[in-house]
């Protein structure tokens, strides 16, 4: 097998910018940026091992008082603020329509609507951080036109049209017989203190709440689980992004094929033990179990970034 580099790949390169790279990174406050053309503030993309070309993501800054460049693309994206406060005015079409503005702060969380026209402002004296986590490796390395993606104006407006209440804060939620409760909304003011829902499943005292916004392809759950506890060991397929939101503690992740109970079966080898704190974040690889240990003084929250599979309801 040839291991060829991707589209995606290609681009971020081609970005001029730092490319992080492992199992995870432990402070995002740790993480030097540096100035990106083509949004006009600072970047970093993000290429850790579990995301396995599903998910892409990268940490953006704002200068204190100033703008990002507006921007659009043909691939979804989902925003939170890591730190500081701003607005973001999004367009759609042409971009000569009426444009809807929405303020932000530290904690919130919200979608781009698809192939809108968005631009961030940083309203405060010190630089504002986000993460952003998006669509765009598998967009990419399907359509391979990297002019196509970001210089389409078409406009998807059974997704927005200038709904002047786009941003409003919603409490829409429905519990899926057999699943999760769904959080229907295009903006959480803050994701640290939002109220969720009862997961026993998850284990004891865990809360969990999947956020469905803006019909993205993608979607976000905000976790929680009381002190001295742990979320129960699972696994899934890669692109999975996990945001520690309060909180300290450590996950083990290891491969399927090492079995349920790796010490016991000889394998500790396997096991890969990634610490966290608030702020840190990772990204299990494909059929890796991982489980979740909260040994810090207060419930851990994390925020956890992964595709939607009930968007285009």
């Amino acid at each position: 097998m040839i291991d060829r580099e991707t589209t995606y790949e290609k681009w971020i390169r081609d970005e001029g910018i730092p490319i992080l790279e492992g199992f995870g990174v432990e402070d995002f406050r740790q993480v030097e940026l540096t100035p990106w053309p083509r949004t006009g503030g600072k970047g970093a993309f993000v290429q850790l091992r579990g995301m396995e070309g599903f998910t892409g993501m990268y940490l953006g800054e704002i200068p204190p008082g100033g703008s990002l460049n507006p921007e659009r693309h043909l691939y979804d994206e989902l925003i939170y603020i890591l730190q500081g406060r701003g607005a973001t005015e999004v367009g759609w079409g042409d971009g000569n329509n009426k444009k809807v503005t929405f303020e932000w702060e530290e904690g919130g969380i919200f979608a781009m609507p698809l192939n809108s026209i968005d631009r961030m402002f940083n309203g405060a004296s010190e630089p504002v951080r986000y993460l952003a986590v998006t669509s765009a490796p598998l967009l990419m390395d399907l359509l391979h036109d990297g002019d196509f993606i970001f210089g389409c104006n078409y406009a998807f407006e059974r997704r927005f049209a200038g709904e002047t209440d786009f941003f409003a804060p919603t409490d829409k939620r429905t519990e899926p017989k057999g699943g999760f409760w769904v959080w229907e909304t295009n903006f959480v003011p803050d994701a640290k203190s939002a109220v969720i829902n009862p997961a026993e499943g998850k284990g004891a005292g865990v809360q969990l709440t999947c956020l469905q916004m803006a019909e993205s392809s993608l979607m976000s759950q905000i976790a929680e689980w009381p002190v001295g506890r742990y979320h129960k060991a699972h696994h899934h397929q890669g692109g999975a992004v996990i945001l520690i939101l309060r909180s300290e503690g450590y996950t083990l992740m290891w491969p399927v094929e090492s079995g349920i109970r790796p010490y016991q079966e000889g394998r500790k080898a396997d096991v890969v033990k990634v610490d966290w704190k608030e702020g840190s974040f990772f990204c299990p690889p494909t059929g890796w179990f991982h489980q979740h240990f909260n040994t810090g003084p207060e419930p851990a929250r994390q925020l956890a970034f992964r595709y939607n599979t009930m968007s285009g309801k």
